[in-house]
């Protein structure tokens, strides 16, 4: 295990110790829905009972094992534009405001419907990177229940998209790789409906790339002439994530003919979701929405 990565574990691990014995709730007037009916696919142990610590530098969800989705309406004008949002945490925790809750209020005041995924975590690491089969199962759930309740909310159901952050970057990466196949058995209407999203963002991904394997995509995120147009950002000096996973990445894309943007800054480190910085990376959500507008799902480019 590379050294940095097992600072990062030393830290989830301080974050549990400390912890207070208290849930994460969204705010008043959103609520959390079950996305499973009944018991979860591929059930894993969690060390304890779900909790979140309340930062800073932002909140953390741990031991999540019945995941849930909160619908984020949008706020005066609906675009008709749905967006499935992954916090980070390296499939260990969930960074639930800074890449979750902050998100959702982001893309909320351009009209567009987001959903936030509180996904299955923490999973066993196993292999060169560190995957989570339990996630991807259910952010593929998810997205199904939003295209097939597309209507019921006033979503396009040509036009839901994902993003995500660090490991939530990388989900969004498998998202778009692995629509084709559920990888569990349906368990109603909604898994029959397609769970390809229309695009896809993907912010300082990690689980792309092993040093240790030389300059290579990850083999679990075989991108084909049918993934969905991506853009990709990150900064060069981001000490978790090397740049080498959007750069990888994005090669895979243009190979393969896949509408894709890549955005690389000097600095800008990493976790930095939405909020402002002194860097110029902080004006990436400019670029996010006119790159929406580009691809035909808004009639107009969103700024910030």
């Amino acid at each position: 295990m590379k050294p940095l990565l097992c600072v990062l574990g030393v830290v989830f691990a301080c974050f549990c110790l400390s912890a207070q014995t208290n849930v994460w709730q969204p705010s008043p007037g959103h609520t959390q829905i079950l996305i499973w009916p009944g018991t979860v696919p591929d059930p894993h142990p969690v060390p304890g009972p779900e909790y979140a610590k309340n930062g800073p530098p932002w909140t953390a969800v741990f031991n999540v094992s019945q995941p849930t989705m909160t619908v984020y309406s949008p706020r005066g004008k609906n675009t008709g534009v749905a967006v499935v949002v992954f916090p980070g945490g390296g499939y260990q925790c969930l960074a639930m405001d800074l890449e979750g809750t902050e998100i959702c209020d982001w893309l909320t005041s351009k009209g567009i419907t987001a959903v936030l995924l509180k996904y299955r975590v923490p999973v066993k690491r196993e292999g060169a990177y560190w995957e989570s089969p339990p996630a991807l199962e259910d952010a593929q759930r998810t997205l199904g229940l939003v295209r097939f309740h597309a209507a019921e909310r006033g979503i396009d159901p040509h036009k839901i998209g994902v993003i995500g952050f660090s490991a939530g970057g990388h989900m969004v990466t498998a998202m778009s790789t692995h629509f084709d196949r559920r990888l569990y058995p349906a368990v109603d209407a909604a898994d029959k409906t397609s769970c390809r999203p229309d695009f896809a963002i993907a912010c300082y991904p990690g689980h792309m790339w092993n040093d240790e394997e030389g300059f290579k995509l990850n083999p679990n995120v075989p991108v084909s002439t049918n993934t969905p147009p991506t853009f990709l950002l990150q900064a060069e000096d981001d000490p978790v994530d090397n740049v080498n996973n959007s750069l990888v990445y994005y090669i895979a894309l243009k190979n393969a003919g896949v509408p894709a943007e890549l955005h690389l800054y000097a600095h800008g480190g990493h976790g930095f979701g939405l909020r402002r910085t002194k860097f110029p990376i902080t004006g990436w959500p400019e670029l996010a929405g006119k790159w929406l507008g580009t691809i035909g799902m808004t009639s107009e480019q969103l700024t910030q």
